[in-house]
């Protein structure tokens, strides 16, 4: 080995030692779906045994394999076309709706938060204010307002996602650049322009964490309706089969409910990934 050759070597093993590393440990190594697999598996086997060994009465807890047979009941249902379907649909509409009337008033009232003076100064403290109230005490108020009808739904699904997306959108207002700013304001540009040319493509992914916060609690705002002021959706058959102690048809209108709203999720999820491509989001990276 030539002098130059060793030299060569000794520089290279002195930057191996200096490059620091950083050790994965062997649990973030395994794949998501095998990680879910493994806590689903362990959470059933607990269920399992606390039904087992009667540690809960099987009228408040059911085992599991009953709650599956009724989760099959369930679905069998939904594909034939049975009475539960239009009580899905029905519900689905009600979040859907809920969801888009949030999208507007949310987004229009964090602009105003975001960019406004009067509205970070004034109007923000109330929506603060309205947000701490327990929201279910609402419900009675939007039916004597909007009736026994999908409205009353519909506006009490958006009144408790709506917050989220007011602060998602004020936040994702203010996380612009300032640097950026300075360069727009030397560059002449209007107020209007600033925002829909910087401030707005800057805080998507606080706009869409605000979305995606919104799209889970939509969905507790429209079965809370139903609960509270009648109607034909799945929240009035989950009403039902609790009155008749029937935990099993809970549970299953429970997941398919729950299946709905991470349907909802990952929709808002997958427009982020299109749309804030840049944006890597750690949260999801385990779901993709």
């Amino acid at each position: 080995m030539s002098v130059t050759e060793m030299h060569e070597k000794q520089r290279n093993d002195s930057a191996d030692d200096t490059v620091w590393v950083e050790e994965v440990a062997w649990i973030d190594r395994v794949p998501a779906p095998v990680q879910m697999a493994f806590v689903f598996v362990v959470f059933v086997a607990c269920w399992d045994l606390v039904t087992r060994f009667g540690l809960v009465s099987p009228i408040i807890l059911p085992t599991p394999w009953e709650t599956w047979r009724d989760i099959l009941f369930v679905g069998n249902n939904l594909l034939t076309g049975g009475y539960m379907l239009p009580a899905l649909w029905l519900t689905l509409k009600e979040v859907v709706y809920g969801f888009a009337l949030a999208i507007a008033i949310g987004f229009t009232l964090g602009v105003i938060v975001g960019e406004t003076s009067f509205g970070e100064k004034a109007i923000m403290p109330y929506l603060v204010a309205i947000d701490t109230m327990p929201k279910v005490a609402f419900a009675p108020l939007f039916v004597a307002w909007l009736g026994f009808g999908i409205e009353s739904k519909v506006a009490l699904a958006a009144f408790i996602a709506t917050f989220a997306i007011v602060v998602g959108t004020a936040a994702g207002l203010h996380a612009a650049d300032h640097n950026a700013r300075m360069l727009f304001k030397t560059m002449g540009a209007s107020r209007w322009q600033t925002l829909v040319k910087m401030k707005l493509p800057a805080g998507l992914p606080q706009i869409f964490t605000g979305l995606k916060i919104a799209s889970v609690s939509v969905m507790a705002g429209a079965i809370t309706g139903e609960f509270l002021g009648g109607g034909k959706g799945f929240g009035e058959l989950i009403r039902t089969a609790a009155a008749q102690l029937n935990t099993p048809r809970v549970f299953s209108l429970i997941l398919y409910l729950s299946i709905v709203g991470l349907a909802l999720f990952l929709l808002v999820s997958y427009i982020q990934r299109r749309v804030v491509f840049w944006h890597k989001d750690r949260v999801m990276r385990g779901m993709d």
